[in-house]
Formats: C-alpha cells, sequence, structure tokens
C-alpha cells in the first residue's frame, strides 16, 4: 500500500497534516486497543509507522519549497540559479 494513501494525505497536506493523520491513525491501531485482534494492529501499527518515515525521509531530503514566501525569497534567473547549483561562468 502507498504510503500517501495509507495515511489518507492529499496532495497538498502541510507537514502539521501529516503529523496529525498519523498520531490519529496509531491511536486508532494500537495493539491495546484490539485486544481480539493484536497481530493485525500490530501489522497496520508497524505499516503506519513505516508510511510516516517515508514520507518524513521525503520531505527532509526535499530541497525545493514553492510556498510564496520562499519563491520570493529565492528569485533566481535560471543562469543564477544554474551557477548556485554547479558553480562555473
Amino acid at each position: 500500500m502507498k504510503a500517501k494513501s495509507l495515511l489518507g494525505l492529499r496532495e497538498t497536506s502541510t507537514l502539521k497534516e501529516i503529523k496529525n493523520k498519523y498520531k490519529n491513525l496509531m491511536k486508532k491501531w494500537h495493539p491495546d486497543k484490539h485486544k481480539d485482534d493484536v497481530d493485525k494492529a500490530t501489522k497496520m501499527s508497524m505499516q503506519i509507522n513505516d508510511a510516516y518515515t517515508i514520507i518524513l525521509d521525503y520531505c527532509k531530503n526535499y530541497e525545493y519549497s514553492f510556498d510564496e514566501e520562499s519563491v520570493k525569497k529565492t528569485s533566481y534567473s535560471p543562469a543564477e540559479w544554474w551557477h548556485s547549483k554547479f558553480g562555473g561562468r
């Protein structure tokens, strides 16, 4: 199952929404709440945790932010951007 769909996220989910979805799903699927089917709850908890880790790793390693304030701060020309990333003239 894909991480985004497992956590029930939209394409535009914020970091706060991601964390809230994770916390709510972990509370819902905690093995202590499912004493009748601990194995299923444990499996779901592990899948939710893995999905959350994948998404956070992606966010942590994503280099670009496209929110309006960030775009204003880094409004390079294409040539300036190229030289800032790869150097040379």
